[in-house]
């Protein structure tokens, strides 16, 4: 009601000043006569005098000259931009040329806001230059020119004048004319006229029901941010729209460390999204781009949400060390932290010292490894592709090598063979050295083992990490680095402590055969962990069909064969050459039986809804929540287009951003999102459910993803049915008691 009481206040203001303009126009051209007589002027008109300049006074034969209309107002009265806002309109100018002459297009500097009452202007006091680009033939002959303009505008304060003025400049064609500096007015003007983006620079757009989004990374923090629009932009069936934004609407800037975010109100008559958004993108008086990026459907979540918008550098990276730590307790990782604790306890007698340096060397492998990450995720950023923790586990390649390597390792722990090379250190090294009747930990078995640890980590993600590192991956370079430093230093730092404390290990048993049988279970989750990427391989091949993706199973299962026999043989004839060059043959053929057979994993497109087939999407949610408490509830693929359709029909949306690997994902989905309460309670309460599967990658994923502040899974959102209702980002780690708090309070809205 008040956005309708707003909107008829604006429109009658405007009306009653197009009245008062055509009243005072009226009564300017009884009064005034046109101003000029031909010449540069300068020209006295009401307001204002008008004047044509010229950056040097002369034009080469197949040159370009610049040339520009100056106007200098009085005090208080304004003219206008290219996109005059809600009133007024640009100056103008008409030329009359030689043969063998012609003008560009004038051109417009950066622009300021001018409020009038509810109202909102674009254009500029004091004095302003539109430059002009004159351009001669090269077969014009040397000699005077004259250049004769038509020109008009409309000067404004509390009333409109238009006005307009007879002008016209000399200049002389002559070959070898000189290049002249830019000065004066012109070449002010010259410098500021909003140039492209520079090189690497972004810039990006998301539209939601009330809001545009706008987004600057060009690696500077910039706290001033305002956009000037185009005057038309197209819809997506190529008609113009107009207005796409409130000109009058305060825009919400939020600075970041490697550029700025703006928030601008969507225009309530705008009925369709504009297929991209084109206009000035304005940082100071000085600096301001010409910017154009399509519109991507979506709501961005809020400053001071829970999301990655209202996290600081320093919070960022607190919580990311924090996460570091928890990561160690993930069934990811906690085997690899456990068997490093062995290691620690068989290496007890060893000087602190030397434990500390095995410390140091694990916590280095864990740092090149997340550093190389980081160099990965920042090389897609700059060439403008998009990717997001556990990005390498989209490739079925990876897949079959981790899967092979965790499972040779499990043959090694349950006491098949031992690995020279070991990646755990437990009862082994590179090189075997006796000390003091003992085997030194190798250096490199530390590193290699931190290496590991990281590995195997990109299938989970910790509590507080996904806040983190979505903050991470929209920063400069140099706070993506320092939060993924923290959360590698959170992932060694148990180790290290254990390490600088070795005494706190001397609680456990002394070593001796308990530590084999440890061992040796420690075996079991790690091939449960390689049967569940057995698993995840065939997902990865199932959009070709599920005989594809058992097929490629198969075959991975046929070199987990292959790798058992070259463990038996290792563990049959050990420290025999022969043996270790037939495992290496075995293990490379086994190897070769799933990649040879891997190729990218299809990606299932998600088509664009009609809407017909948007409505549905709604109505099969629907039916799904009316269904009865024994009915398996429905997920729908998500589609930007089945959450519109969805909030559109009034139904609150949950939205799970999973994927094959992510074992937090599969955790939390069997522990709580399939509870009967759960289920129960998005059932009773109409929820539309829509499940984003980011187990092959896809695009439209990764960008809403950084909408919401994240850039992995798990993400689980809650939309509430009320229409513009900021979306409510739940954490990692689920709750049967959270999500049924988030699913009554959401649905209330």
């Amino acid at each position: 009601m008040r956005g309708d009481t707003v909107r008829v206040r604006r429109t009658v203001l405007a009306l009653l000043l197009t009245i008062f303009g055509v009243a005072a126009a009226a009564n300017a051209r009884a009064q005034i006569a046109l101003a000029g007589d031909g010449g540069p002027g300068p020209a006295k008109a009401q307001h204002l005098t008008a004047e044509l300049i010229a950056l040097g006074p002369s034009i080469a034969p197949g040159g370009t000259q610049q040339v520009g209309l100056v106007l200098t107002m009085e005090k208080h009265w304004h003219v206008y931009w290219i996109n005059p806002g809600d009133s007024g309109e640009p100056p103008k100018i008409a030329w009359t040329l030689p043969a063998g002459v012609s003008a560009g297009p004038m051109r417009f500097p950066i622009p300021q806001r001018l409020p009038l009452g509810p109202l909102m202007d674009f254009g500029y006091e004091g004095e302003v230059a539109f430059p002009v680009t004159i351009s001669a033939a090269s077969t014009l002959r040397p000699g005077p020119l004259h250049l004769d303009a038509q020109v008009s505008w409309l000067v404004c304060a509390e009333l409109c004048v238009p006005g307009n003025a007879h002008l016209g400049i000399d200049l002389v064609v002559q070959s070898g004319a000189p290049q002249v500096p830019l000065a004066g007015a012109l070449g002010n003007a010259l410098s500021l006229i909003p140039k492209p983006l520079p090189a690497g620079a972004q810039f990006s757009v998301t539209g939601g029901a009330h809001q545009f989004v706008l987004t600057l990374i060009d690696g500077r923090r910039e706290t001033n941010a305002e956009f000037y629009p185009d005057p038309a932009d197209l819809a997506p069936d190529g008609t113009p729209t107009t207005n796409a934004i409130v000109y009058s609407a305060n825009e919400h800037v939020e600075a970041r460390r490697d550029g700025v975010r703006l928030t601008v109100e969507r225009s309530p008559d705008l009925a369709t999204l504009p297929a991209t958004l084109h206009g000035v993108f304005k940082l100071s008086d000085t600096v301001a781009y010409e910017v154009t990026a399509p519109v991507l459907p979506g709501e961005a979540a809020p400053a001071g949400s829970s999301s990655a918008t209202s996290t600081t550098a320093i919070g960022a990276i607190g919580l990311a060390f924090l996460g570091g730590i928890l990561l160690n307790l993930m069934p990811c990782v906690f085997p690899v932290l456990f068997l490093k604790g062995l290691a620690l306890v068989q290496s007890s007698s060893q000087s602190r010292a030397h434990l500390l340096r095995h410390g140091f060397i694990y916590a280095l492998g864990i740092l090149l490894s997340f550093w190389g990450i980081v160099a990965v995720l920042l090389l897609l950023r700059a060439t403008g592709g998009h990717a997001g923790w556990g990005f390498q586990l989209q490739s079925p390649v990876f897949i079959a090598l981790l899967a092979s390597l965790i499972f040779l390792l499990a043959l090694s722990l349950a006491g098949q063979f031992e690995i020279g090379l070991s990646l755990t250190s437990v009862g082994s090294s590179l090189v075997d050295r006796p000390d003091h009747g003992e085997r030194k930990q190798s250096y490199a078995g530390s590193f290699f083992t931190g290496v590991l640890a990281t590995v195997v980590a990109t299938p989970c993600t910790a509590p507080l990490m996904g806040a983190a590192i979505g903050f991470a991956l929209t920063q400069s370079a140099a706070v993506t680095f320092a939060v993924f430093t923290a959360l590698a230093l959170g992932l060694a730092a148990p180790y290290l402590l254990l390490s600088w404390q070795p005494a706190w290990v001397r609680v456990l048993p002394r070593p001796g055969a308990w530590m084999e049988l440890l061992k040796q279970c420690t075996a079991v989750p790690l091939f449960a962990t390689a049967i569940w990427l057995a698993w995840v391989y065939g997902q990865l091949h199932a959009a070709s069909g599920i005989a594809s993706g058992v097929n490629q199973m198969a075959l991975l299962l046929l070199c987990f064969l292959l790798l058992a026999i070259a463990g038996w043989a290792l563990g049959r004839w050990p420290a025999k050459w022969a043996s270790r060059i037939a495992a290496l043959v075995l293990i490379a053929l086994g190897l070769a039986i799933p990649l040879s057979q891997t190729r990218n994993a299809p990606r299932t497109e998600v088509p664009v809804q009609s809407s017909a087939t948007q409505q549905n999407a709604a109505q099969a949610g629907a039916s799904a929540s009316n269904a009865t408490a024994d009915a398996v509830l429905l997920w729908q693929p998500y589609s930007e287009q089945a959450l519109d359709a969805a909030r559109a029909a009034g139904h609150p949306v949950f939205i799970d951003f999973t994927a094959a690997w992510c074992l937090s994902c599969q955790f939390n989905e069997r522990a709580v999102l399939r509870s009967a309460d759960v289920e129960n309670a998005l059932r009773t309460h109409n929820f539309v459910l829509l499940k984003a599967d980011w187990t092959n990658g896809d695009p439209g994923i990764t960008q809403k993803l950084a909408t919401l502040g994240r850039a992995g899974v798990p993400t689980y959102v809650l939309y509430p049915a009320t229409a513009g209702s900021a979306p409510d980002v739940l954490p990692e780690f689920l709750t049967k008691g959270l999500v049924l708090a988030a699913i009554e309070r959401d649905a209330k809205l």
